[in-house]
């Protein structure tokens, strides 16, 4: 009988000349897309996976008149396309104790931390706000209280009072709220993903889309809070965007990515699709543009802009539709 796999040994890291993947090249319209998504993107190309077959999880998104979906894989789909089970680790000792047992155990672990310890947010949340963010720690030395990291768009390194801080070293109190803990683990060996288990996976998303056009519905949302957002503030703003227009556009962005995945790996009438969702990508940041400016309180008129989206978005979805075979 086979031994466990050790996810461990699959890790592909240099500490010099690290280079992410094209789905967060400088390049892109949003060269980031949420934080567990863009965990995924890196983690997997970490590993030697090519990440842009788990992006069919972006097909059966929607909007619910006050968020866009968080578009993140499914346990289901990592598990079936790259062989990684991904299941909460029951936390019954310290988060620095549970993250040094993973080599020993043949796993990595995502762990819930404070982006205030977190380098590579210095342009936002770094020694500035408590914000909520995950992280897969690759190489941790309590020693040298050090850290190497995949977080959104890159591979990254911590240490000092960082490291420190990301563990809550000293606790800060005799009671410490342990956060949420993902371990990773190989189930089946490293191996080329099959197309045909792509377009499966990708027909099931497609089954389970939104009935309505969910770009149509955010136009709505957006037409809405241009009515409000004048007295709401940029921090609300900011926030508000996030959790609308970003994640529509980036959505777009890395469907048109799997589009052209489908057509190159033998679903070549799904390559149709591209061209609209990346317009999708592109309106949904200049519709923000222009919504930076109605919460200064100046009159902005996005309507064709967003009618235009709404339509691409349709169509796109229609040409996958059809590409991709019911079983």
């Amino acid at each position: 009988m086979a031994g466990p796999l050790d996810l461990n040994a699959d890790v592909r890291l240099s500490a010099d000349g690290y280079s992410p993947p094209a789905a967060h090249a400088g390049n892109r319209i949003w060269q980031e897309t949420n934080c567990y998504l863009d965990l995924w993107i890196e983690l997997l190309h970490v590993l030697g996976d090519d990440p842009v077959p788990s992006f069919a999880c972006a097909l059966s998104t929607g909007f619910d008149g006050d968020v866009w979906t968080f578009v993140k894989p499914t346990q289901e789909d990592l598990r079936d396309l790259f062989g990684l089970e991904i299941t909460e680790e029951i936390m019954w000792r310290p988060v620095l104790e549970t993250v040094e047992s993973g080599p020993s155990r043949g796993v990595l672990h995502t762990v819930e931390v404070d982006s205030w310890w977190l380098p590579d947010t210095e342009a936002s949340d770094y020694r500035t706000s408590h914000t909520k963010s995950t992280i897969v720690p690759l190489r941790v030395d309590r020693q040298a209280r050090a850290m190497t990291y995949v977080h959104n768009a890159g591979v990254f390194e911590l240490s000092g009072d960082d490291f420190d801080g990301v563990f809550c070293l000293p606790p800060q109190s005799d009671w410490v709220l342990l956060p949420y803990v993902e371990q990773i683990r190989r189930v089946r060996p490293a191996a080329a993903v099959d197309p045909a288990v792509v377009a499966r996976i990708a027909r099931a998303h497609l089954d389970r889309r939104p009935v309505d056009n969910p770009v149509a519905r955010l136009a709505a949302g957006v037409q809405d809070a241009a009515r409000w957002l004048g007295g709401a503030g940029m921090e609300t703003f900011h926030l508000w965007a996030f959790a609308t227009l970003r994640q529509c556009g980036a959505t777009g962005e890395v469907a048109a990515d799997f589009s052209e995945y489908l057509a190159a790996h033998g679903f070549s009438a799904a390559g149709a699709a591209a061209e609209p969702l990346r317009r999708v990508a592109a309106d949904a940041k200049a519709v923000q543009f222009k919504m930076a400016r109605a919460a200064h309180g100046r009159a902005v008129d996005v309507s064709d802009l967003l009618g235009r989206t709404a339509d691409d978005w349709a169509r796109a979805l229609t040409v996958l539709d059809g590409a991709v075979p019911r079983a």
